[in-house]
């Protein structure tokens, strides 16, 4: 399992660090365990598929 931070998932998704956040909140971006901090942490396959997704629908 290869888990991303918010600032790392923004950079591939070419997107700020707070869209991350909110995709996190609303459910549209599950996080997988929160970090030392607090903060979220996402698998890496789910942000792929993610993505992949988005741009279907028209763009993220």
């Amino acid at each position: 399992m290869s888990l991303m931070t918010v600032k790392e998932v923004a950079a591939y998704l070419d997107i700020q660090e707070a869209r991350v956040e909110r995709l996190e909140r609303e459910s549209l971006l599950v996080a997988k365990k929160k970090d030392v901090d607090g903060n979220p942490m996402f698998e890496r396959d789910d942000v792929e598929r993610y993505k992949v997704l988005a741009e279907r629908l028209g763009g993220i």
